[in-house]
């Protein structure tokens, strides 16, 4: 896949992201199915937690839109599974769905509706639960995670768990769950995982103590997630006067679509690739402005964000030198 040069100033520290305009097709006339797995979960009073699997497409998902009842309260991209719904009203009952969408703009039919009722809050209550406690777990196969934990000794008033990976939210379940699983891991890989509780009037825990738990490699599995076959070269536009670094790899062997990449040169950010569409499958092809003096020597390499969220290997780094190589 080659692609018009984009000009990115390598001086900066500042990453720009660039979506690329590839994959849309004018008569694709199909539309997504629509999104399965529906749950949601009263966060607290005031918020609920939706959570769905992917949709499938005959070309790709562009993104979601959440619905309550019949009024569309949300827009997510295509790799976003879950959100929080704020601002909602305590003592409440809602309906919530999902549509996927696709770049041509079709729309698929509504994902099964799910109810929830929000809990009635205290407008007084500015305590937040108590820190969860004995958080443990193993993995579950090479792609998820079991995890289980000991509910407070008194009544606390918690309405939901939530489940962090890093740092960030990967899952949400009911105040009266003491266990949970975690799936769409990735194989070979060391995670770290919290737990907060929430109560009704939305006040947050501190986190648990963290847990770590490793995925073990599966047959067939392969840990390796940098991109293959990475090569750099230059060339010099004539009508500019300005050279420019072309790259080109193969996406890492991971199950799912590879949303992004990031550039690095000479060990710092420089340009994150994200495509709006479908990404491409094959050889992708990248020209980076590089400026217009000769002899100036770049250290190159990229890394793909992968369809678990993490961000996967770098490529080999490779130097590559402007010169008088002509387009």
């Amino acid at each position: 896949m080659r692609r018009t040069p984009t000009q990115v100033a390598l001086v900066t520290a500042t990453a720009l992201t660039l979506v690329a305009c590839g994959g849309g097709d004018d008569k694709d006339s199909e539309a997504p199915s629509a999104p399965t797995g529906l749950s949601v979960q009263a966060g607290s009073a005031l918020s609920a937690h939706v959570m769905w699997e992917a949709a499938k497409d005959n070309v790709a998902v562009s993104g979601y839109a959440v619905y309550r009842g019949k009024d569309k309260v949300k827009d997510v991209p295509p790799e976003t599974l879950m959100i929080d719904i704020t601002g909602l009203k305590p003592s409440t009952a809602y309906s919530f769905s999902v549509r996927a969408k696709d770049a041509a703009g079709n729309v698929s039919p509504h994902s099964q509706k799910k109810p929830v009722t929000t809990p009635a809050v205290t407008a007084a209550d500015k305590k937040a639960p108590t820190r969860p406690v004995k958080l443990r777990g193993k993995h579950k196969g090479s792609k998820g995670a079991q995890l289980s934990w000991s509910a407070p000794a008194k009544d606390e008033g918690i309405t939901s768990y939530d489940i962090l990976q890093g740092g960030s939210k990967i899952h949400s379940v009911g105040g009266d769950a003491t266990e949970a699983e975690v799936t769409g891991l990735r194989p070979g890989t060391d995670y770290s995982f919290t737990l907060q509780a929430r109560d009704a009037a939305d006040n947050t825990s501190p986190a648990s103590k963290p847990l770590e738990i490793s995925t073990p490699k599966g047959p067939g599995d392969d840990p390796d997630t940098a991109p293959i076959s990475f090569k750099a070269a230059r060339h010099k536009n004539l009508q500019e006067g300005a050279y420019y670094l072309d790259i080109s790899w193969l996406p890492p062997k991971v199950e799912g679509e590879v949303p992004s990449y990031e550039i690095h040169l000479n060990g710092k950010l420089t340009t994150t690739l994200v495509w709006g569409n479908k990404a491409p499958v094959g050889r992708t092809t990248e020209s980076v402005f590089a400026g217009k003096k000769p002899g100036v020597s770049y250290k190159v390499k990229i890394r793909a964000k992968l369809p678990d969220g993490e961000w996967g290997s770098f490529s080999p780094e490779l130097t590559v030198v402007t010169g008088e190589a002509e387009s």
